[in-house]
């Protein structure tokens, strides 16, 4: 009988009516020795181009996972983590804003620590291109209002660049209630309450554009974050 591989690590790729950009970034991996889970919860052909590409890269291990609702953006995260295989899992927008070597300088950050998150927004980060104004003033804002909210640290808890242990995760992970954009900071607080160590690592991004966070996002962001602090995200 026959065994699948542990992959050494797992990647989860929400991908939500991500058509027009899912190509260019598998076009951008030269090489990745572990699994790529590609979490298709949309309604266009998202899922139909990630099987082709399946078939011409098998130096590639490309998983689909279709579903006919949608999940969210934490959601489709969660999804793909309780799918994942490898002792080491992550998470990355399939925008192509975080390439993939820096994706595995953070996997090779968790030989000492329990997680790494890539940031924009500390010494060191490189950030080729910019986002506009408005919406650096609105993330540093958020940032602040963490800070306050769940006494984290971190100077950039939306950068969608993050990888911890399957331990770590699946830790935390039946405690989680968000389904929404606010998934990383109750990600991030729960596995600080429980004791796991996260580092922040500067990294190289670029501004894709396009962004999938709008207005309303935000304010159910903010919703969401208010009733996880206060409530236990029951409320």
């Amino acid at each position: 009988m026959t065994t699948t591989p542990v992959p050494p690590c797992s990647l989860v790729i929400p991908a939500y009516n991500e058509e027009k950009r899912i190509l260019l970034f598998f076009d951008s991996i030269a090489r990745f020795d572990g699994e790529l889970i590609v979490v298709c919860d949309g309604t266009d052909r998202t899922a139909e181009i990630v099987d082709a590409v399946a078939a011409r890269r098998p130096d590639l291990q490309i998983r689909c996972l279709r579903y006919n609702h949608r999940l969210g953006k934490g959601g489709g995260v969660i999804a793909g983590l309780r799918e994942a295989r490898a002792p080491l899992v992550g998470y990355v927008d399939a925008d192509g804003s975080t390439g993939m070597a820096e994706m595995l300088r953070l996997f090779a950050a968790l030989s000492h620590a329990d997680g790494a998150i890539g940031s924009r927004w500390v010494d060191g980060s490189t950030l080729t291109v910019q986002q506009g104004f408005m919406r650096r003033l609105e993330s540093r804002g958020f940032n602040l209002l963490i800070r306050l909210l769940f006494g984290l640290s971190f100077h950039d808890t939306q950068c969608g660049a993050k990888v911890f242990t399957k331990t770590a995760v699946d830790t935390v992970l039946p405690r989680m209630v968000s389904q929404g954009f606010e998934f990383d900071v109750e990600l991030l607080w729960r596995l600080k309450n429980a004791g796991f160590r996260v580092d922040e690592i500067p990294i190289e991004w670029q501004n894709k554009g396009d962004s999938r966070v709008q207005k309303r996002d935000m304010l159910r962001m903010l919703t969401g974050l208010f009733r996880i602090r206060f409530f236990g995200g029951t409320a």
